[in-house]
């Protein structure tokens, strides 16, 4: 029997694809540029916007006929037990297979923000605290146990991670995304691509690009970003993660920027996405994003039209489910009206993708291999080490914690004995189990309140909700203060309820007004930071919320952001001391409630100063975090330096553990232009380092600083590196800075390329 050059795996892809296209009729090749999504609910309680009129029934057996480029969250969709949702995804895959003329399996894609997101996975903490751990080994080493998870279903696309840059922390995505820096979120998230690629699972960068920009901090709403934000701030976690993760694909995002929508952008999606970056991966819309440039964007009169948009501008692949790149498609093709070259050129590029994940080899097979456990000790074992390296203590400024072992705790607060208070709206019991009350959550999640009783076995420990989280009712708060005023200490947890479209207190869809904490929670904290009793506020949230109005009041504040399924043991070892705090600020926390929503990367005018009588600096800035020893900074280098504008310069430090226990100082780079051509951020993050030391133990951090890092755009639309003086500040947060390098850059101004220099590398010796 002779193989066709398509099924040949010792060809090209390029060849074997090109063979295969001149086979294919148009519905074949349209097939492979949508997905299905089975079982999606129609109802109003969905997991996507506008899910319930924008889902439609189909025939399953009269669809597959011409083949299917993806199945939409077999295991994400509605609660199924790990292993019997694998043998049903080979069924589905045999069926597609058999199905069709050439037997070309489907992708399945899955999410997988904050773990998989499947009934009995790991629940990971979600992206907000992985930036709060300043940790991208960790986040790496994550990310590739989520892929190799995903793998053993027979799952091969995963939609993360998200790489927008919180720029208004009111948006309800906030605790989706790393952080409020573009190089934390760059070198973050490309860990976690390089993670995830690394098990075999294409990465999908969410969401291509501007979505957390939306004026007003509503979810879907337009960008009004400026051409330089955009290049500055938006785009370069993007550039990270493709060149230095090596993402093959990219998610375009629902939003428009100046009126033009993401899916229909060819600017963004060809041009700089293609032509300026090399990307040679996949472009899927985000769920819906094709017919919403009918319905919502209203750039598109029919489905067809939407779909020729979405196709010219370099989408390739309509997700969820066929709206647009089904019939529509092929009618406007026959008709003349869409180019089949568009067609081709989209079909070719999935393809290519299903050339590279073995599917269109013969010997592919859907059957999982070996045993399915999605909650394997060694993931609950990382999953512990993430959410202690990113609760952050914020304040502790009479050593109160660690608590005594055998002292009198009130624990107060309507997040102190509910598992879901650890879990982001991405987590599989977020997100689907509360369509479905009667199920178990699928994996151990203690309370805090449990783990803090395991923890301090001989502290007497009392427990009242006080209030609830929304619910405006206070008739809870007099038990709440009694049982306060009889203990040694209280212990308010308050935080989010992690939700969708509004069910929730943060999350997609679930923006807010402004930043003071949910429901009566704050009336709960006035009442009990009002007796005499030491109160210690521990949050668990997924955004930060103004803390200003009890900033003297509090005996310590500890925050963590939805610490995933250990959340809870971590949160309580650092209450006991077991864990020395080493968890950073990835997103600043306001002094008071509304007006000011703000993140540290302001120029000039974006600072306090006296033509306003309105104040933005943060209570506790960017980059801030305290623990449980003492550190000094010594043998620093030189106070001035002299380099040209493309040769680089070393910036070193020692820093010495003078306490007495082992802990962990996050040591940051940043960036100051006294003078530059465009106004520029007074201070950004360009380069930071963990470093764990024992007690008198001292290393030398050394930060090889390239002039490419200093490279911003200019007036023209050009990024330049440009000659003169800069500051370097070796810090311990964006202001707490502990030696600053006055730095001149001689020579020309210098235009980087693509190839330029992203990540600044650290040693130490």
């Amino acid at each position: 029997m002779t193989t066709a050059p398509w099924r040949d795996p010792a060809l090209p892809a390029e060849a074997r694809v090109d063979d295969l296209l001149a086979r294919m009729t148009l519905e074949e090749k349209t097939a492979q540029l949508y997905g299905v999504w089975v079982g999606a609910a129609t109802d109003g309680d969905g997991v996507a916007p506008h899910q319930d009129e924008m889902t439609s029934d189909f025939d399953w057996d009269e669809l597959i006929t011409h083949g299917l480029g993806q199945l939409t969250r077999s295991f994400g969709t509605a609660p199924v037990d790990p292993a019997l949702g694998a043998q049903a995804l080979a069924r589905a895959q045999r069926r597609i297979s058999e199905a069709g003329r050439f037997g070309i399996p489907a992708v399945a894609h899955e999410e997988c923000l904050a773990g998989f997101t499947a009934w009995g996975a790991t629940a990971y903490p979600v992206p907000l605290a992985w930036g709060a751990s300043f940790d991208a080994a960790l986040v790496q080493e994550m990310a590739h146990r989520i892929g190799r998870d995903l793998a053993s279903v027979g799952v091969h696309q995963g939609l993360a991670p998200v790489l927008d840059v919180v720029r208004d922390p009111r948006w309800g995505r906030v605790e989706e995304t790393i952080g409020e820096d573009p190089y934390l979120v760059g070198t973050i998230g490309a860990a976690y691509v390089r993670g995830l690629e690394s098990a075999g699972i294409v990465a999908t960068l969410k969401h291509f690009a501007g979505y957390a920009s939306s004026a007003g901090a509503r979810n879907l709403a337009p960008v009004r970003a400026g051409v330089r934000e955009f290049a500055d701030i938006t785009l370069p976690p993007f550039e990270f993660a493709l060149r230095e993760g090596g993402a093959r694909s990219v998610m375009a995002a629902y939003t428009d920027t100046d009126g033009v929508p993401a899916t229909a952008d060819p600017y963004l999606l060809t041009e700089l996405l293609r032509e300026q970056w090399g990307f040679t991966g996949t472009v899927v819309s985000d769920y819906f994003g094709v017919g919403f440039l009918k319905t919502l964007h209203r750039v598109a009169g029919t489905e067809a039209e939407a779909a020729h948009a979405a196709l010219t501008a370099g989408v390739d692949v309509e997700l969820p489910t066929v709206h647009c790149n089904g019939d529509p498609l092929v009618e406007a093709v026959r008709a003349g009206d869409i180019p089949e070259s568009l067609v081709d050129r989209a079909a070719a590029r999935v393809l290519r993708q299903k050339c590279e994940l073995g599917l269109l080899d013969e010997t592919w097979s859907p059957e999982p291999t070996g045993p399915v456990d999605l909650d394997s000790t060694a993931n609950r074992v990382l999953a512990r080490r993430l959410a202690e390296e990113s609760v952050v203590l914020l304040s502790n400024p009479e050593g109160l914690l660690p608590l005594a072992p055998d002292t009198r705790i009130a624990v107060v607060g309507p997040r102190a004995a509910d598992a879901l208070a650890m879990l982001g709206c991405y987590s599989f019991p977020s997100h689907v189990g509360v369509n479905h009350p009667a199920l178990p959550t699928g994996v151990e999640i203690p309370t805090l309140l449990e783990s803090l009783r395991t923890e301090l076995p001989d502290a007497k420990i009392t427990f009242t909700e006080g209030c609830d989280t929304t619910d405006p009712d206070t008739s809870g708060f007099e038990e709440a203060v009694t049982r306060s005023t009889e203990a040694d200490v209280c212990v308010a947890v308050l935080g989010d309820r992690a939700g969708l479209f509004g069910r929730g207190t943060s999350g997609e869809g679930c923006d807010v007004a402004d930043l003071q904490l949910p429901g009566v929670q704050a009336q709960l904290l006035d009442a009990l930071t009002a007796t005499d009793t030491p109160v210690v506020l521990v949050l668990l949230t997924g955004r930060p919320y103004a803390l200003g109005r009890w900033h003297d009041r509090l005996a310590a504040t500890v925050q963590a952001f939805f610490p995933g399924e250990e959340g809870g043991p971590a949160v309580a070892g650092v209450l006991s001391g077991r864990v020395n705090p080493s968890g950073r600020l990835p997103v600043s926390v306001p002094q008071t409630p509304g007006g000011q929503p703000w993140t540290y990367l302001q120029p000039p005018l974006g600072l306090a100063g006296e033509v306003s009588n309105l104040d933005p600096t943060p209570l506790h800035p960017f980059g801030h975090g305290l623990g449980y020893t003492d550190f000094t900074w010594e043998d620093t280098a030189d106070a001035h330096a002299r380099t040209t504008t493309d040769e680089g310069h070393d910036v070193s430090v020692t820093i010495r553990n003078t306490g007495a226990r082992e802990g962990t100082e996050v040591v940051q780079l940043y960036l100051h232009d006294p003078v530059a051509s465009v106004t520029r951020p007074d201070v950004r993050l360009i380069g930071y380092h963990r470093l764990t030391l024992s007690p008198g133990e001292a290393r030398r951090v050394t930060f090889h600083f390239h002039p490419d890092l200093s490279a911003f755009t200019n007036a023209r639309g050009h990024r330049v590196v440009e000659p003169g003086a800069l500051e370097l500040r070796v810090s311990r947060s964006s202001t707490d800075v502990l030696h600053t390098t006055h730095l001149t850059l001689t020579g020309p101004e210098r235009r980087p390329g693509p190839s330029r220099q992203l990540t600044c590398r650290t040693t130490t010796t």
